[in-house]
């Protein structure tokens, strides 16, 4: 009955569990005013998250230098902040060419979470300091916690362990920055090298956090994945590079990058990807400079595969 109260008293001082004075009639108004209410809390999103860029940059710098180094971002998270996680991990393969293993979703509860709700799995500390030990996470590594509440168990064992074993850490709450000072999130604090806090107030419906939080941390992880594959060299100017031409739509998306970068026809981009082994970079490469698949790839690898400064004159 103690842990009970402690744990009724906690949640009474959370932002994320406020009462919402904009939606108080929302039980009784029509369909058309319950979406424009939701709607204008959705608009109060954004510049929350604005005002976290700092915070987002740093952890961007700690992602770049993990990743480039060999390591991992690994994102740890349960319900819609695990599901975020790991929605976000599966795109980046197709998306920036990546191996699966360079960015991967946790949530707690294991795969079957994603489809149903595990009840209890976000309680499970032991269950957060396991997956991290079994993941086998060192100090090349970057663990993400994503937590609305800022005290989900499961993940806040999980940042802590990743700490104790040498990897650089975030997380990303919508409870403020404030809540790290008090002393029950103290050993929490301690092991968070960066924390990213966009402050989106009470929900529309009472605690349900996969509302505006949601939106929140989907916008948050979608900055610290994308802004760290630019800064890994996976975009020439505006565009993917190193996507993975897995499907059809994938293929075609492939050949419109190259005929925009080079200016050739669809056939003749459809020609020079395929002398370029399929690989968008290297296309565009021998593309523009009039080079071989093996001159365009060795330019490549002196770069990084930066396209911008393989295209540079030496």
């Amino acid at each position: 009955m103690v842990e009970e109260r402690d744990l009724f008293k906690q949640l009474n001082g959370l932002l994320t569990e406020q009462r919402n004075p904009a939606s108080m009639q929302i039980d009784c108004a029509p369909v058309e005013e319950i979406l424009r209410i939701i709607n204008a809390e959705d608009t109060k999103v954004a510049s929350a998250v604005a005002r976290e860029l700092p915070a987002i940059a740093n952890a961007v710098e700690l992602i770049v230098e993990a990743l480039h180094a060999g390591g991992r971002l690994l994102y740890v998270g349960a319900g819609t902040s695990g599901r975020l996680g790991v929605l976000d991990a599966v795109e980046c393969p197709p998306t920036f060419g990546i191996d699966p293993s360079m960015v991967q979703g946790i949530i707690a509860g294991g795969d079957e979470a994603m489809f149903r709700a595990i009840e209890g799995a976000e309680d499970r500390v032991e269950e957060g300091t396991a997956i991290i030990q079994q993941k086998n996470v060192s100090s090349k590594d970057v663990v993400c916690g994503i937590a609305a509440s800022l005290r989900t168990p499961f993940v806040c064992a999980a940042v802590i362990q990743a700490k104790k074993q040498g990897a650089k850490t975030i997380l990303v709450t919508t409870n403020p920055r404030s809540k790290l000072d008090e002393d029950e999130f103290r050993e929490l604090a301690s092991a968070i090298d960066v924390a990213i806090c966009p402050e989106v107030g009470p929900e529309v419906v009472m605690g349900s956090t996969r509302m505006k939080s949601g939106t929140a941390q989907k916008m948050v992880l979608n900055m610290l994945s994308t802004a760290s594959m630019i800064r890994l060299g996976k975009v020439y100017e505006n565009m993917m590079i190193d996507l993975q031409m897995t499907n059809n739509k994938l293929r075609e998306r492939a050949k419109r990058i190259v005929m925009i970068s080079t200016g050739l026809s669809y056939d003749c981009a459809a020609n020079i990807l395929e002398q370029a082994g399929y690989h968008v970079k290297t296309a565009i490469v021998m593309a523009k400079l009039g080079v071989t698949r093996e001159e365009a790839q060795q330019r490549l690898q002196r770069v990084n595969g930066f396209v911008r400064l393989a295209l540079r004159n030496e």
